[in-house]
C-alpha cells in the first residue's frame, strides 16, 4: 500500500521568532519513504536539523518577521497491516525493565501520575496485569470522553480532560498514558499522520493525530485510546513523554497560526494494476 502525506502550516509572526519544528516522518520509517519528506520553507530558510534524545529528526529556525510558510508531500510504503495486537503479552516488573525505558513511567507536563495514582488502581487494580488492563483503560478513556475539536486546548492536562470528560485526540493518549504509568506500565507519547484508511470517511478537515505505545512483553505496542481499534496507516512522526516533546511547532516567541492543511490517503492503483 502506498500512502500520499504531507502538510502546508503557515504562521505570522510579528517579529523574529526562533522555532523548534517536529514535522518530518519518524527516522524508524526512513526506509519506507517512496519520495522525500523534504520540509520546504517560505520564506527560504536553512534549518539546523538534528536528532533530539527521544530520537526523532527536528529543525532549528529562525522565522523572519511577517508569513511563514512550511510544507512537505511525499509518498510512503505501508504494510497495509492494522496495528498489531498481543493479548498474551505480560507486564514486566518494574526492576526487570529496561534502564531506558523507566522514564516513560514517571509523571510529565501532560501526565500527572501524583493526581490520577489513586483513581487508577481504584479502577484498574483487580484487571489482570499486562494486555488486559492497557486495553481496559483504553476502553475507559475512549468511553469516558467526548471527543470534539472545539475542546481543544494547548495547555489542557491528563487531570483536566478526567475532570471535564472532554478533548481531542492528544488528550485521549495523555489520559492513557498517565493512567498507564499509575499502573506501572511504561506509557509513551506519540504523533503523526492517521488517514481513513480501512473505516468510513471523516467529514472534519484532516489534522494529525495522537496516540500512544505501551511497553509490554519486551517491546512497544501501539494502543489508540481515541479510536479504540486497531487501525491501518499510521505514519509515526515523533515520541516522547507527552505533547511537550513532540509539539510540531515550538515558538520562542509570540506567532500565530495562519494556515493549516494535513494531507493523508492511500494512493489508488492505476487502471489495469494489480495490487
Amino acid at each position: 500500500m502506498k500512502i500520499h502525506a504531507g502538510y502546508e502550516i503557515s504562521y505570522d509572526c510579528p517579529q523574529s521568532t526562533p522555532m523548534i519544528l517536529t514535522l518530518s516522518v519518524h527516522p524508524s520509517r526512513f526506509a519506507d519513504l517512496i519520495t522525500l519528506d523534504r520540509m520546504r520553507l517560505d520564506p527560504p530558510i536553512v534549518p539546523n536539523t538534528y536528532h533530539d534524545s527521544f530520537g526523532n529528526f527536528c529543525h532549528v529556525i529562525r522565522a523572519p518577521a511577517g508569513r511563514l510558510t512550511m510544507s512537505a508531500d511525499f509518498v510512503v510504503e505501508d504494510n497495509g497491516e492494522p496495528d498489531e495486537t498481543a493479548p498474551q503479552a505480560e507486564q514486566h516488573a518494574l526492576e526487570d525493565l529496561p534502564v531506558e525505558v523507566l522514564i516513560y513511567l514517571l509523571g510529565s507536563r501532560y501526565c500527572e501520575t501524583d493526581r490520577l495514582s489513586n483513581t487508577a488502581w481504584s479502577l484498574f487494580g483487580q484487571i489482570p496485569k499486562g494486555w488486559p488492563l492497557v486495553q481496559a483503560i483504553c476502553d475507559y478513556v475512549h468511553d469516558r470522553i467526548k471527543f470534539g475539536y472545539e475542546h481543544a486546548s494547548p495547555t489542557k492536562s491528563a487531570w483536566e480532560v478526567f475532570v471535564e470528560r472532554r478533548g481531542v485526540c492528544r488528550d485521549f493518549a495523555h489520559l492513557a498514558v498517565a493512567l498507564c504509568r499509575c499502573m506501572n506500565v511504561p506509557a509513551r507519547y506519540c504523533t503523526g499522520y492517521l488517514g481513513d484508511i480501512g473505516v468510513p470517511p471523516d467529514e472534519t478537515p484532516m489534522d494529525f493525530s495522537a496516540w500512544f505505545e505501551a511497553y509490554l512483553g519486551g517491546r512497544w505496542y501501539t494502543f489508540d485510546a481515541r479510536h479504540n481499534m486497531p487501525r491501518i496507516g499510521r505514519i509515526l512522526m515523533a515520541r516522547g513523554r507527552d505533547a511537550t516533546d513532540v509539539a510540531i511547532v515550538t515558538s520562542f516567541g509570540l506567532c500565530t497560526l495562519a494556515g493549516f492543511k494535513v494531507i493523508t490517503h492511500e494512493v489508488a492503483l492505476d487502471a489495469g494494476a494489480t495490487a
